[in-house]
C-alpha cells in the first residue's frame, strides 16, 4: 500500500472514531478495552495523534516521551481530539518524502511508517469506540488488514518487549483466507516471534479467517474466526499478546 492510501485512511478512520465516541458519550465503557470509558479512548488517541504529529511535522530524530493526557471532558476533550487528527493528517499530506524523523518500526522511509502505524493505530481504537456505541462497526478493507497483521507479526513482536514466548518451541500459522498470498508462519521460541510469510513447515495451531476478522482477532478484539490444531497456542498468544 502507497503512503498517500494510509493517510486517507487515517483521516476517515479519526473522523469515524469521533463521531462514534461523540454518539456513546464520555462515561460509556469501551467492551474492548474493559479498563476504559470513551473519554480514556479519546485521550490515548489524541495523545498518540500529537505524539506522532510532533515528530513528522518538527523532524525530531530522537524519541521523546508522550505528553501528558488533557485534563478535559465532554465537548471539549473531543474537539482537542478531532483538532489533534486534523493536525496529524495535514503533517503527514504535507511532509517531505524525503523526511528524516524517529521511527520505531522498519518502514521504507520515516514517512511512510508512521502514516502506516498511524493508519492502524486509528483503525483499531475507531472499532472500540463503535464497539462502546454499540452500532455495527464499519468493516475495515481486505489489503489494509492484511498489512495491519503483517505490522503486528513481522513488526511489533519482532521486538525485544513482545513477550509472547514458550519454554517449548510452537508454530502458529496466521492465515487471512479471503486474500490471495497473505499467510506467515510465526515461531515461538523462549526469544521475541520470529514470523515469516508463507506456509514454511509444519505448525501446531493455525488461526484462520477474513483479513479484517482475523487482524481484530489478532489485536484482541474479537475472537479467532477459525482455530485448528493445538489450541493452546492461540490462548498462548490471547493471553500474552497486549501491546503496550
Amino acid at each position: 500500500m502507497e503512503t498517500a492510501e494510509f493517510i486517507h485512511i487515517l483521516d476517515r478512520e479519526g473522523l469515524l472514531l469521533a463521531s462514534a465516541a461523540e454518539q456513546a458519550g464520555p462515561d460509556t465503557k469501551v467492551p474492548t478495552c474493559p479498563d476504559w470509558q470513551v473519554r480514556d479512548l479519546l485521550k490515548h488517541t489524541g495523545t498518540v495523534h500529537r505524539w506522532a504529529a510532533a515528530f513528522v511535522a518538527e523532524g525530531r530524530s530522537d524519541r521523546v516521551p508522550f505528553p501528558d493526557r488533557p485534563d478535559l471532558d465532554g465537548g471539549e476533550l473531543l474537539a482537542w481530539f478531532r483538532e489533534g487528527h486534523r493536525l496529524l493528517v495535514a503533517a503527514l499530506g504535507s511532509a517531505d518524502p524525503g523526511l528524516q524523523c524517529f521511527q520505531f518500526l522498519p518502514a521504507p522511509s520515516p514517512l511512510a511508517f508512521w502514516a502506516r502505524r498511524q493508519a492502524h493505530e486509528t483503525a483499531v481504537h475507531r472499532f472500540d469506540a463503535e464497539a462502546a456505541s454499540g452500532g455495527t462497526p464499519e468493516e475495515l478493507g481486505r489489503d489494509f488488514a492484511a498489512d495491519g497483521i503483517d505490522e503486528l507479526l513481522r513488526g511489533f513482536h519482532a521486538r525485544p518487549k513482545s513477550r509472547v514466548r514458550t519454554e517449548e518451541p510452537r508454530v502458529l500459522r496466521v492465515r487471512a483466507s479471503d486474500t490471495d498470498g497473505a499467510v506467515w508462519t510465526v515461531r515461538l521460541t523462549r526469544e521475541p516471534p520470529a514470523a515469516e510469510y508463507g506456509d514454511a513447515g509444519d505448525a501446531d495451531c493455525e488461526v484462520s479467517g477474513p483479513a479484517a476478522r482475523l487482524y481484530l482477532a489478532l489485536w484482541n478484539r474479537l475472537p479467532f474466526p477459525r482455530v485448528t490444531g493445538d489450541v493452546s497456542v492461540a490462548g498462548l498468544w490471547r493471553e500474552k499478546s497486549a501491546v503496550g
